[in-house]
Formats: structure tokens, sequence, C-alpha cells
């Protein structure tokens, strides 16, 4: 029975092809491995500074979790009330849009509600 397909060529390749492919794998994975090092393991520890948040507006570090979630939760409601009047305004995609940013708002106000409910679960 005769092949429709012939058998592909046997791939030839010269001791200088597999060399030149060989040194540039290594280059890749130098090239990777500096890459992840600059990212990951910075050699000077001065180089890769944590970011310090600004002082301007600050949150007295001894308001307990309590408060913290109650405003959190008065904040998501004003939001929440502020982008429906905006939504409002808006037609077509635009209203799609702030209404998205809506639905976001209120499910961070569940979450919030449900953290503070855990906090001081009122029975």
């Amino acid at each position: 029975m005769d092949k429709l397909i012939p058998d592909p060529l046997p791939e030839t390749t010269t001791p200088l092809e597999a060399a030149i492919h060989a040194e540039d794998l290594a280059k890749n994975r130098e090239a990777t491995q500096r890459a992840l090092d600059y990212y990951l393991n910075p050699a000077d520890p001065n180089a890769a500074k944590p970011r310090r948040p600004s002082t301007m507006f600050q949150i007295a570090p001894n308001v307990d979790t309590e408060s913290l979630l109650a405003h959190a939760t008065e904040s998501l409601a004003s939001a929440s009330v502020m982008i429906s009047d905006f939504a409002n305004n808006l037609s077509g995609p635009q209203r799609n849009t702030a209404l998205g940013i809506q639905q976001i708002i209120v499910l961070a106000e569940l979450a919030v509600n449900r953290a503070l409910d855990r906090v001081d679960p009122q029975t």
C-alpha cells in the first residue's frame, strides 16, 4: 500500500547549530535568572525599600476593630448612594459601568457588615 503523505525528512542539525542552540538556551536561562533575582531577591537591601504610606491622613493606632468596620460600612453606604445618583444622570455604557461600580461597592459593604457582625454579634 502506498502512502499518500511521505515521511518527514529527518532533522539534520550540524554540531555548530546545536552549539548555537545550546548557547541561546543558556543565555535565556541567565536572563531569566537575572530578572527573577532583580525582582525577588535584590542583592542590595537598600535597593528595594518597602513603600512607606503617607502619614498625612492616618488612623489612630488605638482605634478598635468594631469602630473601623462601622466607619467602613458607613463610607461604603455613602459611596453606593453617590454612584447611584451619578448613574441616574448617565445613559448607555457609562450608566452600566457606574451601576457595575455600585454593585462592587454593595458587595464590599456586605462583606464589611458580615465582619462587623462577627466582631460584635447583635443577638
